[in-house]
């Protein structure tokens, strides 16, 4: 593990630059720059684009705010923020109520993928239950960087995990919804998980529910994530795995008693979910259990 810069603000604030090698790079999520602004620094507003880097930020008191995709989101204590660096944005302290804010900058890995599916789900903002769990892990990075612990690199990228791991389990805005609605959409996804072999579709859910097709395929993926049609074909798929592990039936016959009316429609659903055919999944298992028993 390498650094190429570090410097101290003062004697509680902190900024730490890294440069991980190039197998660091290739392989894990990795640090790029790390800190902790106390209040007595916090008068510098932060304005950045075109870096290639992701960014997370804890705010751990104060008030401030941030700046990006075009808002302006207001910040207190125990938000924090995920950023594309790519892309315009900028935060700042509050002069009345300057903050003590963390910040980590990483790439590698899968951010962008991470960052995807993070912001599909929420803008830029998430007020993490367990709040700690970010500032520890933020703390831990920041302690490997100044003792130069054995397998730096690997430890910080599995703290960046854990804190990417609070960002997207924190995303998913179910805060914003009434009751009802929240309820509502409960009852939509244990109805799909009870009756996914039947003929299911859009109108038939929005006729038994009570809920307009565009209101239902909008606010359904805000809070779980997919659409209807993709858990649809999740829980078909998830219980023709357990029908090829566990039964000696047919393709044909599977596919029917997924809710599949075609079997090679449901074959290519398997391979596009699997990355193999239905065949060679049932094969695989089958020579597990073998030389588990042999």
């Amino acid at each position: 593990m390498e650094k190429t810069t570090k410097k101290y603000i003062n004697k509680q604030s902190r900024c730490i630059i890294c440069t991980p090698d190039q197998s660091a790079k290739n392989t894990f999520f990795f640090v790029q720059e790390i800190g902790i602004l106390k209040p007595d620094d916090a008068d510098a507003a932060v304005s950045r684009q075109n870096v290639d880097s992701f960014l997370i930020g804890a705010v751990v008191s104060g008030r401030g705010e941030l700046s990006a995709d075009g808002e302006c989101h207001p910040l207190i204590k125990g938000d924090c923020f995920f950023v594309d660096c790519r892309q315009p944005y900028n935060y700042k302290s509050s002069e009345d109520d300057p903050w003590e804010i963390m910040w980590v900058h990483f790439n590698g890995a899968t951010s962008k993928q991470y960052y995807e599916y993070f912001s599909s789900r929420s803008k830029s903002i998430f007020h993490p239950q367990f709040f700690d769990r970010v500032a520890a892990s933020v703390s831990e990075i920041i302690d490997i960087y100044e003792h130069g612990r054995n397998y730096g690199e690997i430890l910080c990228s599995k703290h960046i995990m854990d804190i990417l791991t609070v960002a997207l389990t924190s995303a998913d805005n179910t805060q914003h919804y009434d009751s009802g609605l929240k309820e509502k959409l409960a009852m939509v996804h244990a109805y799909i998980e009870d009756h996914f072999s039947e003929d299911l579709s859009l109108e038939k859910l929005s006729l038994e529910f009570y809920i307009s097709k565009f209101y239902l395929t909008r606010e359904y993926k805000k809070i779980y994530g997919k659409t209807i049609f993709q858990h649809i074909i999740t829980a078909r798929i998830n219980y023709g795995k357990k029908l090829l592990r566990f039964s000696d039936r047919s393709i044909e016959e599977i596919a029917h008693m997924c809710g599949f009316n075609d079997q090679s429609y449901f074959a290519r659903q398997f391979k596009k979910a699997e990355n193999q055919t239905c065949l060679s999944y049932r094969k695989l298992w089958r020579e597990k259990e073998e030389n588990k028993n042999g």
